[in-house]
Formats: C-alpha cells, structure tokens, sequence
C-alpha cells in the first residue's frame, strides 16, 4: 500500500460517522487536496467544544460561516459573537462563482447556495435585539467576580444583597446598586450596622470605583429590564433551520469588561436554566465566541476560574462552545484542553517569538506521520487548516490539514438597508426594545432617604420653637394667669385676715 492509500485509509477511518455529521472538505497530502478522503464531524460530538484559530486573513470567519451553516441546516441555533462585524451575510444567498466551483472539485462536494436565518443582537445601542441583564440575577458571588473583588468587599456586597432581599428592594440596573451603596454608608449606617454588622466606608468607596469603570465601559446599557429569555436563542424557522443569532460587537472592541460580563452571565444563566441533556445526537446551541483573547485579556484569576468551570460542565446541557483567535496560546490552558474539535489556519513566522508560539502551537496536536506540524503551520493557504477533532467514541481524530468547503451564504456584509430590513421583521426588536424602569432599590431607597428628612425637619422645627419661647419671656396668658392667681390669693388672705380680726373684736 502506497503512502497516500496509507493516508486515505487512516482519514477515512478516523472521521467515518454512522450519524450525522458536518463535511468540512477533503483532506491534504504534500500540497494537493484528495476528492476520496473528506473530513466529517459527527454532530454529537459538537457539544464538546472547540477552537478556531489562525492569523489575520487567513480563513477564520468563513470557516465559522461553513460550521453555522452546517448546524443551521440540522435544526441547530446558533449564536456567533460578531467583533469585527463581517458574518452577517449568512442572512443572504451565496453567488456561485468560478474559483468556489474550481475548489469544490478538488474536494467533491457539489456546491449549492443557500440563505439562513438571522436574528441581529445588540449589547449596545446598535440598532437590534437588545440584551439586558438584572444585577439581582447575577447573584453577589458572579457580580463580585465581575469587579474583581477580594474576599472582604465581596462581603460587602453579600450583605448588600441580602438587604435588598431582605427589604424586598429589585437590584435592577448599576444605579440601584450604587444608591443602596451610598445608602449604607450615610443615611441607613445605624440600620445596617444593627442587623448586618459595621461596615468599612473604604470598603464601599473601594466597591462603588469598580461600578464606576464598568459604567464607563457600558454596563449601564447592559443592567436593566427587561432581561433576554435564552429560550429566544433556541428557536427554529418554518423550515426546521436554526436561528443564527449574531452578536454585532463592532463598538465594544475596547470593552473587554463589559465583553466578558456579558459572556459570564450568558453562560452561567444558560447552565442555570438548561434541563441535562446526557449523550444527546446533536447539540441544543453552538456559541461562536470571535476575538476569545478580549474575554481572557482582563479576567481576574476568581473569573478565569469561574469560565473554566462553566465550560467544563455546560457540555452535558448540550451547548458546544468554540473559541475564535489569532494564537491558541490566548486561550487559558485549563480550557484548551477541554476542547475537543481543533481548527487551525496558517501562522505566521515574522519574529523568534512567533515562531515560539507556533512550536508550543504544534505541541498541542497529535503528532502525524504524514506531516511536520510545525512547517505545515506557516505554509497552509488561505482556507486551508489542520483539523483533529472527536469521533463518535470520544477518541481524537487523526491530524489532517484539510482544504474547507466554501460558504452556500453571502461572503460579504450586509448593506445598512438589508440589515434594518432584518430588523423590521424580527419579533425579538419590538420584544426587547422598550426600556423598562419600574420601582426598584433607587426609587424606594429615594422615598425611604426623603421620609427619613422629612421626619428630622419636623423634629428641627419642634426644637427650634421651644427654643423661641424659652428666650421671649412668658406669654400674654401666662402672665394674665399669673395676676389672676396673685388676686386671688391676695383676696383669700384678705378675707382670712378679715374674718380673724372680727372673732377677735367680738370677744
């Protein structure tokens, strides 16, 4: 047997699926791509998570387009984590043109076109679904996490919420949070520190500066009401394809906070309200999460921690998770190696520390017979990429650089018009576009702060006007009381004194 039927057999073998699966493309071998050996990914094995890496240019976000398409076309929802703002043309039909028609041979996969579902998301004020949170539904473990902060202010804001359990007060949105802040440490001080113990005024000043730069960084548009029902990314069309639910991140690129706080409360809430979903034969959601470095850039170690713990056990909800960035070395080691399906497109060799990176790169695929790793890293072309994944017995797939089919949808973006064409129909837009501000812990905290004044002004007032009449002397009825009772016990003395001296004559 010849080293190519060697390489074929070993292909097949390790990416054959009795279930179904998603067809990547066909697979390479020194430089050319075999029509007889193509590289599925069985649907079961999606809600394992994975990687997609590569430099700039090099084939990502159509990679992204092929998976979503693929699951789209299963019945499988979708939600794609959209930075640089080029993957809304899933929306749209493909145009079948000579160099796709040209690729898809060399593969054998016939090419046809095809339009897909899509909901735009915002987290901003781009025009789309909106996604809000509460703060109370984050819980004061996952927000303390959020600020970053130490043991002791994390206290402080247990107790802040058990306050406002305690009181039935909704912590709404970022501005209820900081008036129970500046409540507690001014006007309710005695009350808190009666029922809840003393706290530090440096601990809430501490506290209240994390609040701020999260404002500043649009959390103000993020906490509120009303909150996004994750049921409404799980939703099919009439003709049984996935919603393809795109996150425009466009203009929060210099917003890792807000990034990875929307990313933490999305996973946690999905873990949360998930029913488990065991060794299931498709995935319920694929998350796509582009440009993964901003989520790790900024995380504290208490919320790496906490996303690893999630993506670890999210997968037995039925939710597959792929990171999307330039280095695999961006992502956390404890979560890399959680990843089941690998992607990776062409790096780049410019410096001693890029090639560096594309060694340890190297390290983190099987090893290969058929290939040196660390040379096929820097030579894949455009569309082309290393690929391992997971069989449908949970082994790791033979290594294989692979020529990727192209997109059946647009490989452009959007016009400005088709996209608010979008937005008019969408039921989720007029859903999630009102600004809901019922009476929270602002309001009630107001009303409570203006009784409290109310009550010390009158009671100003009452010691101010004991303190005029006890400087202006008594009054006109006192002193008309007063000459009364002198006549009067001047007039009794009279009589008495009278009634004396004529006893005394009589005798």
């Amino acid at each position: 047997m010849s080293n190519t039927e060697n390489f074929i057999q070993n292909i097949n073998e390790g990416y054959q699926s009795k279930g179904e699966s998603i067809l990547l493309g066909g697979a390479i071998l020194n430089g050319e791509a075999l029509n007889n050996a193509q590289i599925k990914i069985p649907l079961k094995t999606l809600n394992r998570h994975g990687l997609i890496a590569g430099a700039t240019g090099t084939g990502k976000t159509k990679t992204i387009q092929v998976l979503s398409e693929q699951l789209s076309s299963f019945g499988i929802p979708v939600l794609m984590m959209d930075i640089k703002g080029d993957f809304s043309g899933i929306a749209k039909e493909g145009e079948e043109k000579s160099f796709i028609t040209e690729r898809h041979s060399k593969i054998n996969i016939p090419y046809k076109t095809a339009s897909f579902p899509v909901e735009l998301l915002s987290l901003s004020e781009q025009n789309g679904v909106r996604l809000r949170a509460t703060v109370s539904e984050f819980g004061p473990v996952l927000f303390s996490r959020i600020l970053d902060l130490n043991d002791t202010q994390a206290g402080v804001v247990a107790i802040i919420f058990k306050y406002c359990d305690d009181n039935k007060m909704p912590l709404l949105d970022l501005k209820d949070f900081k008036k129970v802040i500046n409540y507690i440490t001014e006007e309710g001080k005695d009350e808190i520190t009666e029922s809840y113990g003393k706290i530090s005024t440096s601990t809430t000043g501490i506290i209240l500066r994390k609040i701020i730069e999260l404002e500043q960084q649009g959390g103000e548009l993020f906490f509120g009401e009303m909150s996004f029902d994750i049921e409404d990314l799980m939703r099919i069309d009439e003709n049984g394809k996935g919603y393809v639910n795109i996150l425009r991140l466009t203009d929060i690129q210099d917003k890792p906070k807000l990034f990875s706080t929307f990313m933490l409360s999305l996973l946690a809430e999905i873990y949360q309200q998930m029913p488990e979903k065991g060794d299931a034969d498709q995935p319920e959601l694929v998350i796509f999460i582009d440009e993964a470095h901003l989520i790790f850039k900024e995380a504290s170690k208490a919320l790496l921690e906490q996303i690893e713990t999630i993506v670890k056990l999210i997968r037995s909800k039925g939710i597959g998770i792929y990171f999307i960035t330039q280095n695999p070395m961006d992502v956390p080691s404890g979560i890399l190696a959680q990843l089941g399906l690998k992607i990776q497109h062409a790096l780049r060799a410019f410096t001693a520390n890029d090639r560096q990176a594309i060694k340890q790169t190297a390290d983190n695929y099987p090893s290969s017979e058929f290939y040196n790793t660390s040379e096929l890293l820097t030579s894949l072309g455009i569309g082309e990429a290393l690929v391992t994944a997971l069989s449908e017995k949970g082994t790791p797939t033979p290594l294989a650089a692979t020529m990727l089919r192209a997109p059946m949808s647009r490989m452009d973006i959007l016009t400005e018009s088709e996209i608010q064409e979008i937005n008019n129909k969408s039921k989720l837009v007029k859903k999630y576009s009102e600004n809901i501000d019922r009476e929270s812990a602002y309001e009630m905290l107001n009303k409570k702060i203006t009784a409290i004044e109310e009550e010390n002004t009158k009671e100003e007032e009452s010691k101010a006007t004991q303190t005029r009449t006890s400087s202006q002397g008594p009054s006109t009825t006192e002193v008309v009381g007063k000459s009364v009772l002198k006549v009067l016990t001047s007039a009794t003395f009279i009589r008495g004194a009278f009634g004396i001296l004529s006893k005394f004559l009589k005798k």
